[in-house]
């Protein structure tokens, strides 16, 4: 993610991603909004990977409390509110905006609900919507590992080339949906034995 991100640095708007998005560059709420969500995602991606380690909750809880709070603040107020702006301008049409902006508002339901509920120091409650939240953060990497698998895998196996618009509607849903899924298994299998 790392690498796709330092694509855009300096800032330009003809690389990568922004080269199928030539239509909507000139949209300033669009374009600050994906150059504010591509670099701080990262941060996002780092702060909500540091929470699943129960060493850095037992020996470091001051450092587990300001990484859960970096990753709220980021999602809550950064990342979040911009992906929902990006969304409303997905490719993809209809399906792949429905899809996007289901992401967001999901993304933000769930960390806010793990925030809310940290602060009613209900400690469980906060875990299984954490575990929610950084699924569907990581849907910026499951994304673009079904756009990969797809792709390979229809010219591979079947030897075709499947149009772009349909893999991305594709990887919309299932760069989030199956986060989700798995992250309710996990729930399941930890904590409703």
């Amino acid at each position: 993610m790392l690498k796709i991100t330092l694509q855009y640095i300096p800032i330009d708007t003809d690389v990568a991603f922004l080269r199928i998005k030539q239509q909507y560059i000139h949209i300033s709420h669009w374009k600050i909004a994906f150059f504010i969500h591509v670099f701080a995602s990262i941060g996002t991606l780092i702060a909500g990977f540091t929470q699943f380690f129960p060493f850095i909750l037992r020996k470091y809880k001051p450092l587990h409390r300001i990484m859960g709070q970096i990753y709220v603040i980021d999602v809550l107020f950064i990342t979040g509110p911009s992906g929902l702006i990006m969304s409303l301008y997905a490719n993809g049409g209809l399906m792949g905006r429905i899809a996007f902006i289901l992401l967001s508002i999901l993304w933000l339901f769930t960390t806010y609900k793990a925030y809310e509920m940290v602060r009613k120091k209900d400690f469980i409650a906060h875990q299984q919507w954490m575990i929610r939240s950084y699924a569907l953060t990581l849907s910026a990497v499951t994304l673009r590992a079904w756009k990969w698998l797809i792709f390979v895998g229809a010219e591979t196996f079947f030897a075709v080339e499947l149009p772009p618009r349909t893999v991305y509607i594709w990887v919309a849903w299932l760069g989030w949906t199956l986060n989700l899924l798995f992250a309710e298994y996990l729930i399941n299998v930890k904590y409703k034995k």
